[in-house]
């Protein structure tokens, strides 16, 4: 799928996104996870902001999407609620340019799903990450469950086409192929959801 569709995708479920973060949506696991975060903020992915609730208000945020719709949600919701120090960033992973060794907190949360080349994203978030800081990820994949697995990947292309998300990558195998290091991980719902600290390793330029 084009970058262009899936843009397009995504905006037009900014509102339902909005709503979820109304209504806390994973509240548990993203505050178990988000309050790790600390100093400058690096959210790729950040949606309608979900993840706005969890910060300390204390933290710098640089939030990217390449949804602008969705981007707007985000923005309007801080304004109005939440009031962190933030820089907002519309565009694809793969063209934008960030400062290497930049940030202190790398943050995805549910966002794996729809890049095309998640490894690559991984290396990015590597690189963006200053060497002693953290990178936190909240990924949604496969089932550990085999027939729950199986019942993912024959959804897999419907879910996809519908709502730009994969249903049955292997996030764990994803990120032992990364350069991230992983310090801690924690698997919910049958082994599809993931919280996982990590630590940037070696990234080779890409």
């Amino acid at each position: 799928m084009k970058v262009e569709r899936r843009i397009k995708k995504f905006d037009k479920q900014a509102n339902m996104y909005d709503k979820k973060r109304e209504k806390l949506e994973l509240a548990s696991y993203r505050k178990s996870l988000l309050g790790f975060a600390r100093g400058h903020v690096l959210e790729l992915g950040i949606g309608a902001g979900s993840n706005l609730p969890f910060y300390r208000s204390d933290v710098k945020l640089t939030a990217v999407d390449f949804s602008p719709a969705m981007l707007e949600k985000a923005k309007l919701a801080n304004e109005a609620q939440y009031g962190l120090e933030a820089e907002y960033i519309q565009g694809d992973i793969d063209a934008i340019s960030l400062e290497e060794d930049g940030f202190d907190t790398v943050v995805s949360t549910l966002s794996l799903c729809a890049y095309s080349d998640p490894g690559k994203v991984l290396t990015h978030i590597s690189r963006w990450c200053k060497p002693e800081g953290q990178v936190l990820l909240l990924e949604h994949g496969i089932s550990s469950n085999k027939f729950l697995a199986a019942a993912l990947k024959v959804t897999d292309p419907l879910a996809y086409r519908i709502a730009g998300c994969h249903y049955n990558r292997d996030i764990m195998k994803l990120i032992a192929e990364s350069p991230l290091e992983v310090i801690k991980a924690e698997h919910y719902m049958s082994g599809m959801l993931h919280l996982v600290w990590c630590k940037p390793g070696s990234a080779v330029l890409l």
